[in-house]
C-alpha cells in the first residue's frame, strides 16, 4: 500500500465509525424506538395491504358509498374498515396507496436536494474565490423564492407526474444544503490531514471525493431525514391544489380535497389520510431529532 493511499482510506473509515456511533447513540433513545416501529408499521400496511387484500384503490361501486368506519357502528361493512368515499372506493387501501406516493416523493425529494446541495456546496467551499462567490450567488437567488411558490409556478403550467414533483421540488429546496456543505469543506479544508493529501500530490477530485465528502456527508444525511417530513408535507399540500399526482391515482392530498365536500356527512375521507400522514409525519420527526440530538452530542463532545 501507497502512503498516497492512506488519506483516501482514513475518510470513510472515520465516517463509518462516527455514522454507527450516532446510530447506536440514537437507538438508546425511547422515542427513536416508538418512531422506528410507528414507521416500519405503516411502511409495511403501505407495502402489503394493497396487495395482500387484492382491493382496488380506484374501484369504484356506487352501492357501496359513503359506507362508515367499522368503530361508527351503524351502516359499516367488514369489507371496508375504514369506510368508503363518495363513489365506494375503499378508504384504507386509498389512504395506504397514498402513503406509498406520499413516501417515495418524501424520500427521493429529499435525497435528490441532498446530493445537490452537497455537490455544489463541495465546489464552492473547496475552490473558493470567484468558483464560490458564483455558486454562492446563484444560492442566495435561488432562497430569496420560497420552494412551495416555485413549486405551484411551475407545476400550475406542466401536467403534475411523480417524477416532475420530484424534480421540482429538488431543484427547489437544495439550497441548504449547499450552505452547510460549504461552510463545513471550508473548515475541513484548512486542516492538516487536507494539507497532507495535497502535499504528496492528491488531486483535487481526490481530495473532494475520497477525502472531504465522504466525512462530511453523512452527518448532513441524519439531518435530513427530518426533510421527509417536510416534503410529504408540500407533496399532500400539492396535491389538494391540484397540482400534484392527478386522480385516479389516490395521493394524501388528492383525497383530502375531494372529501372536504362531504365533511359534514362522511367526515373520515378527509380525517383517515389526515391521520395516517400525522402519524407517519411523528414517526419520522421523532426519529430524525433523535439522530439529530445524536449527532449534536457526538459532534460536541468531539
Amino acid at each position: 500500500m501507497s502512503i498516497m493511499d492512506i488519506p483516501a482510506q482514513a475518510a470513510p473509515k472515520t465516517a463509518v465509525k462516527i455514522s454507527s456511533r450516532i446510530w447506536r447513540l440514537a437507538l438508546a433513545s425511547t422515542e427513536f424506538r416508538i418512531g422506528m416501529v410507528v414507521f416500519l408499521l405503516l411502511l409495511a400496511a403501505a407495502i402489503l395491504y394493497p396487495e395482500i387484500s387484492g382491493i382496488d384503490p380506484t374501484k369504484m361501486s356506487i352501492r357501496e358509498k359513503l359506507l362508515p368506519p367499522l368503530f361508527m357502528g351503524e351502516g359499516w361493512s367488514w369489507a371496508h374498515p375504514l369506510g368508503t368515499d363518495q363513489l365506494g372506493r375503499d378508504m384504507l387501501a386509498r389512504t395506504l396507496v397514498g402513503l406509498r406516493y406520499s413516501l417515495l416523493i418524501g424520500v427521493s425529494t429529499t435525497v435528490l436536494m441532498l446530493l445537490v446541495g452537497a455537490l455544489i456546496g463541495l465546489f464552492a467551499g473547496y475552490y473558493g474565490k470567484t468558483i464560490d462567490t458564483v455558486l454562492m450567488r446563484i444560492t442566495d437567488a435561488q432562497l430569496s423564492i420560497p420552494m412551495i411558490i416555485l413549486a405551484i409556478t411551475i407545476l400550475g403550467v406542466s401536467r403534475p407526474t411523480i417524477p416532475s414533483i420530484i424534480l421540482v421540488l429538488g431543484l427547489a429546496g437544495w439550497p441548504v444544503y449547499a450552505r452547510v456543505m460549504r461552510s463545513n469543506i471550508m473548515a475541513e479544508r484548512k486542516k492538516e490531514y487536507v494539507r497532507g493529501a495535497m502535499v504528496l500530490g492528491a488531486t483535487d477530485f481526490r481530495i473532494m471525493f475520497t477525502l472531504l465528502l465522504p466525512l462530511v456527508l453523512p452527518p448532513m444525511a441524519f439531518v435530513a431525514v427530518l426533510d421527509i417530513a417536510r416534503m410529504m408535507i408540500f407533496e399532500s399540500v400539492l396535491g389538494f391544489l391540484g397540482l400534484g399526482v392527478q386522480p385516479p391515482t389516490p395521493t394524501f392530498g388528492n383525497i383530502i380535497s375531494d372529501g372536504r365536500k362531504y365533511i359534514m356527512n362522511a367526515w373520515w375521507i378527509a380525517t383517515m389520510p389526515g391521520v395516517f400522514l400525522f402519524l407517519t409525519l411523528t414517526s419520522i420527526n421523532l426519529m430524525g431529532a433523535s439522530l439529530e440530538r445524536a449527532r449534536n452530542t457526538i459532534y460536541g463532545g468531539a
